[in-house]
């Protein structure tokens, strides 16, 4: 329906048939959509104005008159679909991507001697197409590439490795609990995935634990990148790079321009932090009915994507974190991303989450959410003096909270908003 949407002029507005029907119904009052097509997935929402089912649209078709439907040309600059994120801006809003965006990163992938897909090659369609992700890097880029997507509804690792085998995918794109998912499939199904050419990971970060499990498993280097939907979304990898850096994004891919930026506007020196900056024909238009929200992030065409990275010599990235989700303990700085990493390397942690939590004396404190591996039991002194043996004091967490696991978005994105104390 999505390339249907798009063959006959219209705004696709791809959503999650998981949510519930309330929140369905808002997203599409929001956008003022007039047609709701609910697969097999979505038939709880088949009660809303303006709902139909994808059987009943398939019969629809059967009977109208037959004949060839050409394309309805449009201009790079109209809007071809509207995707939800809470990314750049805070609250959830509609992000305006034209068919020149889609386009555009496309051609920029394609146009990169790591990323590039070819007819020959079958990717692994195990991620929503509700998520920019999905819908533009593994279904827009394959097709476009005149390859082919096989998909897999829900994912679950023992299946996704039977069609790889079956087959011979060789282009897996995913998330970090996706890779940690082949990582920790039983041994039974065993150790080959010899088909696959290209793993790329985005959409969260991907520990150094988490790549060298897969790697040393499957004998398969993952290849991690970032992106954002307001970039549609691709704008840097390590396969643009050729190496796989462990804890980069890699450089730019072609056609996008990044700068790191400083609270003063100007770029930053190689080594020091800066929040990242993007230009490019793949930037969004904006966002939907929300001109003042779209103000805030785009100037003279750079969209300012509130993540924060740093710079190595040869221009490979290195995430740090949001500035949003800073945490401030007595005027100084701590960014999550460098405690969880440095939790993640403790033997009996698995995931982990940092998060600010409030503090008389400090303003701010560290939190951490922790999942340990089953059936481990840890001493939290030992975890203070594991991070202590690595970071300044200040960042070492004040408490600590053991969970079975941390609240994740459909693509795997950590929701740190949901984490309570």
């Amino acid at each position: 329906t999505y390339l249907g949407a798009l063959w006959v002029g219209a705004i696709a507005v791809p959503l999650n048939p998981q949510a519930p029907s309330v929140a369905v119904a808002e997203e599409l009052e929001r956008v003022g959509a007039k047609i709701l097509v609910c697969g097999r997935a979505g038939s709880i929402h088949l009660g809303l104005v303006g709902a139909v089912s994808f059987e009943e649209l398939m019969q629809s078709r059967e009977s109208a008159p037959s004949g060839n439907v050409s394309a309805v040309e449009r201009e790079d600059s109209d809007v071809a679909v509207l995707l939800y994120t809470s990314g750049t801006a805070g609250a959830q809003r509609a992000a305006m991507l034209t068919h020149g965006n889609l386009a555009s990163n496309i051609k920029q992938v394609l146009d990169d001697t790591g990323l590039a897909i070819t007819p020959d090659d079958l990717s692994l369609g195990a991620l929503p197409f509700f998520h920019v992700f999905g819908l533009n890097v593994v279904l827009g880029v394959t097709l476009v590439a005149g390859g082919a997507v096989v998909l897999i509804d829900p994912f679950t690792a023992p299946q996704a490795i039977d069609l790889i085998r079956k087959h011979s995918i060789t282009v897996v794109a995913g998330v970090p609990v996706m890779f940690d998912a082949f990582s920790a499939a039983d041994s039974e199904l065993g150790e080959n995935l010899g088909s696959v050419r290209l793993a790329v990971s985005g959409a969260a970060t991907l520990s150094a634990k988490s790549s060298a499990a897969f790697t040393q498993r499957y004998g398969v280097t993952i290849h991690e990148g970032y992106g954002l939907t307001e970039a549609s979304p691709i704008v840097t990898s390590t396969a643009s790079g050729g190496a796989a850096r462990i804890g980069s994004i890699g450089p730019s891919v072609p056609g996008v321009e990044v700068r790191l930026v400083g609270p003063d506007g100007t770029d930053v020196s190689a080594g020091d932090p800066g929040e990242i900056w993007v230009r490019g024909p793949n930037v969004f238009a904006g966002y939907w009915g929300d001109p003042e929200a779209t103000q805030r992030v785009l100037t003279d065409g750079w969209l300012h994507t509130g993540d924060v990275a740093v710079s190595d010599e040869d221009g490979y990235l290195s995430l740090v974190d949001r500035l949003k989700d800073l945490i401030i303990v007595s005027g100084f700085n701590v960014y999550p991303a460098e405690v969880e990493d440095v939790l993640r390397t403790h033997a009996s942690v698995v995931d982990c989450a940092v998060a600010a939590i409030p503090d008389e004396r400090t303003g701010e404190a560290v939190g951490a959410w922790v999942v340990l591996e089953k059936g481990e039991r840890v001493d939290l002194d030992s975890l203070r003096r594991h991070v202590g043996s690595r970071l300044a004091r200040y960042k070492i967490p004040s408490k600590f909270t053991f969970v079975d696991e941390l609240p994740r978005s459909e693509a795997g994105k950590l929701l740190r908003r949901a984490l309570t104390l």
